[in-house]
């Protein structure tokens, strides 16, 4: 510190620093990246290491030992404090082995490579982020490589298990909703047998996602049900919902007018769920391309019906509704009658259905 009471503090982190770093001394300093070596710069370092008279002159190395240790030290600065000393300490290793110094020679030195990752700070979320991104766009084989990332990089597949289980949830939703319960055979399949013959069943399940039909539709409704929750006041529940397990509250109206659906399937649709005043819209998922979405009826009784076997029976955009089983030729069903609600729970005609193009 100058007379001026100015105070100049320079200093280095391996971590992110928005994570690491005292936002109160974050926003008062400026912030350099330090990207991490490239091979072009590695080789470099080794080919002055091996002319520098402080180094290790006279010795020769070949061509392609020299790629392949540039090639495993890449982006390894990180794993080796910020500079090459992995790549020059290999380097000398190597030099002991053979002469000149072979890819065999680079790959003993060297050891075992392991992908870049540290477990609990900037990379691990990035890569976690991207095999959620990659499943959600449907990348099979980047979701794969980014999976095989992180188990070789040493990540707790526990963790990526349950993960991959929100993933089911998030983004697959009710598209798909067998993706749930692979995704959770696959956490209980990592945790009986463990690593490596459980990440076998990560890998399955991760493919599935990512081949599987996207729906966030529950994602935002519960999201949305959460803030109006959140956000407004705590009403109390309608009389006619109300449990009435003693004669005093039947006295007092509990329960009272409520329309059981197995005996007034119709009343049962009419009467009001919310409490008094609450008006909510929130599973109301937009059609898409290529998708099938669940009619935006609020209330309606396309809620409470078989939802799979009327999304079997309709007819797709590029040609007839497809059979489930059990069912005739065609895909016909009871849902799909012209002759609106039955007693069965499928209420819905298929014209209050949307199909996205494609």
């Amino acid at each position: 510190m100058g007379k001026s009471g100015l105070l100049t503090l320079i200093g280095a982190t391996t971590e992110n620093p928005s994570f690491e770093v005292n936002p109160a001394l974050r926003s008062r300093a400026r912030t350099l990246v330090l990207e991490a070596l490239t091979q072009e710069d590695i080789r470099g370092l080794l080919e002055r290491a091996l002319s520098d008279e402080r180094g290790l002159p006279g010795v020769s190395i070949e061509p392609e030992a020299m790629d392949l240790l540039a090639r495993l030290a890449d982006g390894d600065a990180r794993r080796a404090d910020g500079d090459a000393r992995r790549a020059l300490s290999t380097l000398e290793v190597a030099a002991t082995l053979a002469d000149p110094v072979t890819p065999e020679a680079v790959t003993e030195a060297f050891g075992r490579h392991l992908p870049a990752m540290d477990k609990n700070g900037e990379d691990f979320y990035n890569l976690i982020s991207a095999l959620h991104k990659s499943v959600r766009g449907s990348h099979v084989d980047a979701s794969l490589y980014w999976l095989a990332r992180m188990i070789k990089g040493g990540a707790d597949t526990g963790y990526v298990a349950r993960r991959v289980v929100r993933m089911a949830s998030e983004d697959i939703g009710l598209a798909d909703p067998q993706a749930l319960r692979l995704a959770i055979a696959a956490r209980d399949s990592v945790e009986f047998l463990g690593s490596p013959e459980g990440d076998l069943a990560l890998a399955q399940a991760v493919v599935y996602l990512a081949l599987a039909p996207k729906s966030n539709s529950v994602y935002n409704a519960w999201r949305d049900a959460l803030r109006a929750v959140r956000e407004g006041e705590s009403l109390p529940v309608p009389v006619h919902l109300r449990n009435a397990p003693t004669a005093l509250m039947r006295a007092q109206g509990y329960g009272k007018g409520y329309a059981y659906y197995f005996d007034d399937p119709q009343g049962s649709f009419e009467q009001f769920y919310l409490p008094e005043g609450v008006q909510l819209d929130l599973y109301a998922p937009p059609a898409r391309a290529g998708r099938r979405a669940w009619p935006n009826a609020g209330a309606s009784c396309a809620r409470r019906m078989g939802k799979s076997a009327l999304r079997r029976s309709l007819p797709g955009p590029n040609g007839p509704a497809r059979s489930a089983p059990g069912d005739p030729a065609g895909g016909a069903s009871a849902a799909r009658t012209p002759d609106g609600p039955r007693r069965s729970g499928r209420c819905c005609r298929p014209s209050a259905w949307r199909t996205g193009p494609g």
